[in-house]
Parts: C-alpha cells; structure tokens; sequence
C-alpha cells in the first residue's frame, strides 16, 4: 500500500522558513574545553544593543519535533545546486529580494523565478518519494 502525497511549493516554502526559525531558537553552541579563564562579564543594557525600557526577549527552545523537521528539511537541500541553496535559505531567512538580487546580480523577477524552481525541484522530490 502506498501513501499517495503531493507536496506544493507551499508547503516545501513553509518548512524551510520553519527550519530557519527552528534554527534561530536553538541554544548557541557552546563547545566543552572551550571556555574563557576570565571571569563572566557583567554587560550593560547598552552593550548588548537593548534600548531603555525594553527587555531582551527570552527564546524558549524548540521542541523534539520542530528540531526533527529542520533536520528533515536540511536533507532536502542536497537535491540542490549550491546556489539555488543559498538563494532557498536567504528566502527562508526572510531577507529582502532586494539584497538577494545583489548577492546572485540578477533582478528580481529573475531571483523569483530561480527560487520557485528551487523550491519545485524539492517539492518533486519529495512527491516522488512518497509514491
């Protein structure tokens, strides 16, 4: 018996952005062995760039299953030219076409276009598998 799934560019667009914000809440590495010997500094609000008044946002972890989508979704990229990955994680990332076209010089309709392949290439990719 066979699941019959037909992944859209949507869908495959939505869990790239899930994945960049899985990856943005994750806990920074810190690597053991690492460490400074200097005691922990104590930062100022104006250090840390927070204006007076507002508070740091504090980002709760992601859960297992959100961490196990973004790594799903990171396999996906390997069915990808280098840029056209690139071009996906910008995107996914939320940065402005504007500095996307800059990064791969070409205008925006064209950018568009490369990312909508991109993002067609997966999407078959991935309804091919489930057939």
């Amino acid at each position: 018996m066979s699941i019959n799934v037909e992944w859209t560019i949507d869908d495959v667009a939505a869990r790239f952005v899930e994945a960049a914000k899985t990856a943005r809440r994750l806990p920074p590495d810190r690597s053991p062995g690492y460490a400074s010997a200097w005691p922990a500094l104590q930062r100022m609000a104006i250090d840390l760039g927070i204006q007076s008044g507002e508070d740091r946002k504090l980002r709760t972890p992601p859960s297992s299953a959100a961490v196990v989508r973004m790594l799903e979704t990171n396999r996906w990229v390997q069915w990808l030219d280098q840029d056209l990955r690139h071009l996906v994680w910008m995107r996914a990332d939320r940065r402005d076409w504007q500095e996307i076209c800059r990064r791969f010089g070409c205008d925006r309709t064209t950018a568009w276009r490369r990312w909508k392949k991109a993002l067609q290439i997966v999407a078959d990719q991935l309804t091919d598998d489930y057939k």
